[in-house]
């Protein structure tokens, strides 16, 4: 479920403004038709050569995927509409294109491509600023002791409503529990829809908003929509494969300089492995570059954000995730995926599933080095946390797609630069 904002928005100024087909011929005009027209010239058109004309239709077909990407797929995903994350979205789109033009070999011009992608990056950011505060959903929540949590996420304007306090204001859509929803709120709720305003259930609104499934009391209809296609599993080991063979020369020397530093900084191995929980329950070993002191009679137990035990070179690589790269070993042998649940030690797994109801659902698919969970609320270091991670889990495979993951992934390198999550 995705809430779509500007419903408020009724007036016919406010109509054409806001609308996705202005949207799209403004930005058509400064990507596409400007760059094209400053490069060929007004008088030049009738004199277009083959590689112009081929130009023309190479950026026509990157900005619609472009306005698509950000405008609509994007949104599906809590924090999709970030502002980091147009750039990458954007340079993706154009960059892929313009490497397409030499594996194709096709004649163009990539002086008109380049100065539409510089168009494309500048002007969508300036749309994104100039339009952001009428694209914050406005929703009226209806005055229910069990709606209150709603009043405090973040990216959306909620307020209180009663029945008789609602009319006269403009609001994108309706929200209550149709658990605890009374006969005349029913009837209040049937003349917001004849009045085309829309009424979403308090639990998807919830979903939607913070990315996270609710465990607490989960039905046997919510468990079977968390099953991940088959198809997609497929392209995803696929993908996996793929982009850690490709990237051989670069992950493998990072990894050995990484190691020899730790070797260096700390006595004890610079690699450890650990047994860890993976797919259907099954154990498995994983594989990490040590960022701690080695104590082999520690016991198991989070490591915090100032755990005394991280080593100077350990701060550094767990920050950047270089510790996880060791795991690549767990992929090649279908262990891991690149994105997915983080894998727990199995004292953890047994503790969480006595008291955390579904906790062992995480393992339907296969763990990952980066996930969900990770970029949204970072590692959990007690079970409250804990709890908030299992719910990122649980939206992760119940909309898990190709899609999702290269958000997961921006969104892993936005953790990489920022320090976000990286406990």
């Amino acid at each position: 479920m995705s809430i779509q904002p500007a419903r408020r928005f009724n007036k016919l100024h406010e109509k054409i403004l806001l609308s996705s087909l202005f949207s799209f011929i403004v930005g058509w005009l400064i990507i596409v038709a400007a760059p094209f027209a400053l490069h060929v010239g007004v008088r030049g058109f009738e004199f277009i050569d083959r590689g112009q004309y081929n130009s023309f239709i190479f950026i026509n077909v990157t900005y619609l995927i472009c306005f698509l990407w950000c405008n609509r797929y994007a949104g599906q995903y809590p924090g999709a509409r970030s502002i980091f994350l147009l750039g990458p979205q954007i340079l993706t789109v154009y960059i892929i294109g313009i490497l397409s033009t030499f594996l194709l070999q096709g004649q163009v011009s990539r002086i008109i491509i380049t100065s539409s992608g510089i168009a494309a990056f500048i002007w969508l950011h300036i749309e994104h600023i100039l339009t952001f505060r009428y694209r914050v959903a406005k929703l009226a929540i209806l005055d229910q002791p069990s709606n209150q949590e709603l009043l405090h996420l973040p990216n959306v304007d909620a307020r209180t409503v009663t029945i008789e306090s609602f009319w006269g204001t403009r609001y994108d859509a309706v929200v209550a529990d149709f658990k605890t929803i009374t006969a005349a709120q029913q009837r209040f709720l049937t003349q917001c829809t004849l009045q085309r305003i829309p009424v979403y259930n308090a639990e998807q609104v919830f979903e939607s908003i913070t990315g996270r499934v609710r465990i607490r009391h989960m039905s046997e209809n919510n468990i079977g929509s968390l099953l991940p296609s088959r198809t997609y599993e497929q392209l995803k080991i696929f993908f996996d494969l793929l982009i850690i063979i490709i990237t051989l020369p670069v992950w493998l020397p990072v990894m050995l300089i990484t190691a020899a530093l730790v070797k260096l900084e700390s006595p004890g191995p610079a690699f450890y492995t650990q047994v860890r929980i993976g797919q259907g329950n099954k154990p498995f070993t994983i594989y990490k570059i040590r960022s701690m002191r080695f104590d082999i009679a520690a016991p198991e137990r989070f490591a915090g954000e100032n755990d005394p035990r991280i080593t100077r070179i350990g701060a550094v690589i767990r920050k950047l995730r270089i510790d996880e790269l060791p795991q690549f070993l767990n992929i090649l042998k279908f262990e891991m995926s690149l994105i997915g649940p983080r894998p727990e030690q199995p004292s953890f797994v047994e503790q969480f599933n006595e008291k955390i109801p579904f906790y062992s659902y995480r393992h339907v698919v296969k763990p990952g080095i980066t996930g969900w969970a990770q970029v949204r609320s970072g590692y959990a270091a007690n079970e409250d946390e804990t709890q908030i991670k299992i719910e990122h889990d649980f939206y992760y495979i119940k909309h898990c797609s190709l899609i999702f993951d290269f958000y997961i992934v921006l969104l892993t390198l936005r953790t990489m630069l920022t320090g976000f999550g990286a406990r």
